[in-house]
């Protein structure tokens, strides 16, 4: 197959700066995509843009008004969307409160939110591809979590129908070994990559790079829609 099954075009990462996002982002550029690359961190994503030669836009997804006018002032239309950001969160049922579950289900409100405010700049034979999780697939994920979990699943589909010929998949990762992991976990890091390495089936901890294959693949064919596809090593099926 010819290395350049993206060439002319247009591939947009929400939150491309770093980690799945910029993964993808590196990976659909080797298939010859232009790149439009979003995130709040601006000189991260400066520095990002200027190694793969992408435009940039730094701004926060969640300001509804600048995101819709971030695609309204698109010069042309795109054909592939990636909506990334920051990762689950994991809180007991004893520690809710309205500010917790708000921020909980802020991937629900940005996922309908960009596809909202994107309708209109997808080319109709391109692809929207939302990032959920495994994780809350576990009751003991906690009851916010969990109910994002299953929710995602149930908005692709709507998504699908309603913005069709677009298609519209899910990516749902389990752990993915990139930078807000660090962050997250500091000096546990190593700890839990070795202890996914012994108990995954995959035997080795999920990369950014694995996701951002399955997103270009994704874009790439054009028969799947609604679906909802599992990048986590088989971390579900184990007690991991």
């Amino acid at each position: 197959m010819s290395g350049e099954q993206l060439a002319g075009q247009t591939v947009l990462v929400i939150g491309g700066s770093s980690g799945i996002g910029w993964a993808t982002a590196r990976r659909a550029r080797g298939k010859g995509a232009d790149i439009i690359l979003t995130a709040r961190n601006a000189d991260r994503l400066h520095a990002a843009g200027l190694e793969l030669g992408a435009r940039i836009a730094a701004f926060d997804v969640a300001d509804f008004e600048r995101l819709t006018g971030f695609f309204a002032e698109l010069p042309d239309s795109i054909d592939h969307l990636l909506v990334s950001g920051s990762g689950p969160h994991y809180v007991p049922f004893a520690q809710l409160d309205a500010t917790t579950v708000r921020r909980g289900v802020e991937r629900i409100v940005l996922s309908v939110e960009v596809a909202i405010a994107a309708k209109d700049a997808l080319r109709p034979t391109g692809s929207l591809l939302l990032i959920g999780g495994t994780a809350g697939r576990r009751p003991t994920a906690g009851p916010l979590l969990s109910a994002v979990t299953a929710a995602m699943p149930a908005l692709t589909r709507s998504l699908a129908v309603e913005l069709a010929p677009v298609r519209v998949n899910l990516i749902a990762p389990g752990f993915v070994d990139t930078p807000l992991s660090a962050e997250i976990l500091g000096d546990g890091l190593e700890a839990r990559r070795n202890e996914l390495r012994a108990l995954l089936p995959i035997r080795r901890v999920v990369s950014a790079e694995d996701v951002a294959e399955l997103a270009v693949d994704l874009m790439l064919n054009t028969a799947v829609t609604g679906a909802t596809f599992d990048v986590d090593g088989g971390q579900q099926l184990v007690d991991a």
